[in-house]
């Protein structure tokens, strides 16, 4: 039965469920450039793009895409931190009909092209200092188009924020059908094709490893997305005076909605940072007032870290929030004494488009992802038996919703396995084990899956063991993670090294070796040497008790 425990705690401010328009996600911003063309819908670094101009180089960049051969329902890559052309990019393939695959930058080559031949990508959108990557890959997959921009095509010459050096670099680019991002948007017309777009298409296909460590596309429709856009704005009160700090990714799901898609539908601005740096945020929040900021953890740490912190002006921040980590409950008092706030967390998943939890912002419980959000039905079942368990017991937490993606792309039996029904309704297993207290709050205990949380990233051991058993010396590889009190876990590797090798390799190699085959967040911060790995009487290596003595050797 659905839980409504949560109800006497709901906002008496907000309906406990909402109506959905039933247009394309695009026409959010068409809709906020006709109601406020003048009010900027992006500031980045200083350089104001208003909402006409911003819809302007939509209707270039749609013009261009259908120029180059894209037609509905193609996936087109994106492939670039947070940039105006991301934004611009996200909203211009949309407007062709086609869907968006937003790419981690700190993807290796490999897993690069990974996605883009699972997705079958035919064009993408990247900066030239990633430029190389997707060149280098074309050979092997059907990337017809590149669309390369450089961040200076927006930075200002007079940036009102800390600015990297790196950033006003450019890198050379050649090649056949490769394109420099401001030659298309000069070259293309303000009146592109007519939509051809349904509120069930396909609009966006983010990329998770699931269950297994493979990466798997997310099918998520402008429904879909629209339901969680939409609730984001609602449930923080966003308006179009509201200045949302944009520090998380726009590739990740939780970036992507609550600092980019719910500004756009409120008609906001987004204070939009490439990368993140401490200084930056906090003067970006006293420069332009900024009233939103959603996060994860290790960011409120690093900034209530400043050493002048007590003497800067966070005062123009209303919600501070986030997920993918418990805020420590030290780290929670001394935000409430900088800013006076409670940090509201939430949680979700690639596959549920970011949040199914929302914390109360008027009444939130620390180390705690809330309660249920708009039409939302979050249960607890036993995991053997999949009945329904009461308030208090632990079990996997299951959630039905308008967020709830269509599939796994091309996944079958996944998708099988993945979902359930119960009551007439399809559920989504997320892996996750929960209890709900008496209240109707939930609480993350554990997980099913073998998954690493590194800062908010997943990580997922067989696939950082497969990438290890490439170097010549690794005999055997167990990797598991440790707790850190920054990043949640860290990614350790246990090595069992080739007789031949023992003398001639240091555990630093491995881990330098490592951070050049792995993208960042992926790669072992630990490698340890050991003789043999615990096994089973079957020869399965026993992953959970090298873990287990990880957490009882830092607790």
């Amino acid at each position: 039965m659905k839980n409504t425990l949560h109800f006497q705690f709901w906002p008496k401010r907000v309906p406990y469920e909402l109506d959905y328009p039933r247009t394309p996600l695009f026409e959010f911003l068409e809709t906020s450039a006709r109601r406020y063309p003048d009010n900027p819908a992006v500031i980045y670094y200083g350089r104001r793009i208003n909402y006409k101009q911003l819809q302007e180089d939509v209707e270039k960049t749609t013009s261009a895409l259908k120029g180059m051969g894209v037609r509905k329902g193609d996936r087109v890559a994106l492939y670039l931190q947070n940039t105006p052309h991301f934004i611009i990019a996200f909203f211009g393939i949309l407007r062709a009909n086609a869907v968006v695959v937003p790419v981690n930058p700190m993807l290796t080559e490999r897993e690069l092209l990974q996605i883009i031949i699972d997705s079958g990508a035919v064009a993408a959108v990247t900066t030239s200092d990633l430029y190389s990557k997707a060149a280098n890959i074309r050979k092997d997959c059907n990337l017809r188009h590149i669309i390369v921009g450089d961040y200076a095509d927006y930075l200002p010459a007079s940036p009102e924020l800390p600015v990297p050096d790196a950033m006003w670099e450019s890198s050379p680019i050649q090649g056949e059908d490769v394109h420099r991002w401001t030659d298309v948007l000069a070259g293309a017309s303000t009146e592109p094709p007519k939509a051809d777009t349904s509120v069930g298409d396909m609009a966006m296909l983010p990329y998770t490893s699931g269950s297994t460590g493979l990466p798997k596309g997310c099918i998520h429709t402008h429904f879909t997305i629209i339901s969680n856009t939409i609730s984001s704005a609602v449930w923080h009160n966003k308006l179009a005076n509201s200045r949302v700090l944009a520090t998380l990714p726009f590739f990740h799901v939780t970036g992507l909605v609550h600092s980019l898609l719910s500004p756009v539908y409120a008609g906001a601005a987004s204070v939009v940072l490439t990368r993140w740096d401490r200084e930056a945020a906090i003067e970006a929040i006293e420069k332009y007032r900024c009233t939103h900021w959603t996060n994860i953890t290790t960011m409120v740490i690093d900034i209530l870290n400043h050493p002048h912190i007590q003497s800067r002006d966070l005062s123009s921040l209303m919600i501070v929030g986030g997920g993918g980590a418990p805020l420590p409950e030290a780290i929670g008092k001394k935000l409430s004494e900088v800013t006076g706030l409670q940090y509201t967390e939430g949680y979700g998943m690639t596959e549920t488009i970011s949040q199914t939890h929302f914390n109360p912002p008027d009444r939130p419980k620390l180390q705690c992802i809330g309660i249920p959000d708009f039409g939302v039905d979050a249960r607890i079942i036993d995991l053997d038996t999949t009945e329904e368990l009461p308030p208090g017991e632990q079990g996997e937490l299951i959630v039905a919703g308008p967020e709830i993606m269509e599939g796994y792309w091309n996944r079958p039996e996944e998708n099988r396995e993945v979902f359930l029904e119960i009551d007439g309704k399809r559920f989504l297993r997320t892996g996750d084990i929960c209890r709900m207290d008496e209240e109707g709050y939930f609480y993350i205990i554990d997980r099913t899956k073998r998954m690493i949380n590194a800062a908010g990233f997943k990580v997922w051991p067989t696939e950082v063991e497969g990438v290890m058993y490439r170097h010549p010396a690794i005999s055997e590889v167990c990797v598991v993670g440790v707790p850190d009190p920054v990043r949640v876990e860290n990614v350790k590797a246990f090595v069992v090294l080739n007789q031949n090798y023992k003398d001639s390799v240091t555990e630093e190699e491995i881990i330098e070796w490592a951070r050049q085959n792995m993208a960042a967040y992926r790669y072992p911060r630990i490698v340890e040497f050991t003789d043999s790995l615990p096994k089973s009487g079957t020869g399965k290596v026993q992953w959970r008790q090298l873990q287990q003595m990880e957490k009882e050797k830092h607790a």
